[in-house]
């Protein structure tokens, strides 16, 4: 995935199915410089971690 999909997905209002290594995630945030994005498991909301953007895929 690219920045700009990410952002996308931000900002939209509808659910977009994610997955970071299969699991499904849901976007929190981006760090657009650092190509950063922080993530959190949909089955474990508290656990948040940071992620290559390159390595988060849309289902």
């Amino acid at each position: 995935m690219d920045v700009n999909r990410v952002k996308q997905i931000l900002s939209s209002p509808s659910h977009v199915r994610v997955e970071y290594n299969g699991v499904p995630v849901w976007i929190e945030s981006c760090d657009e410089s650092n190509g950063i994005a922080n993530v959190h498991d949909v089955k474990n909301p508290d656990e948040t971690v940071e992620v290559s953007i390159t390595e988060l895929q849309e289902m």
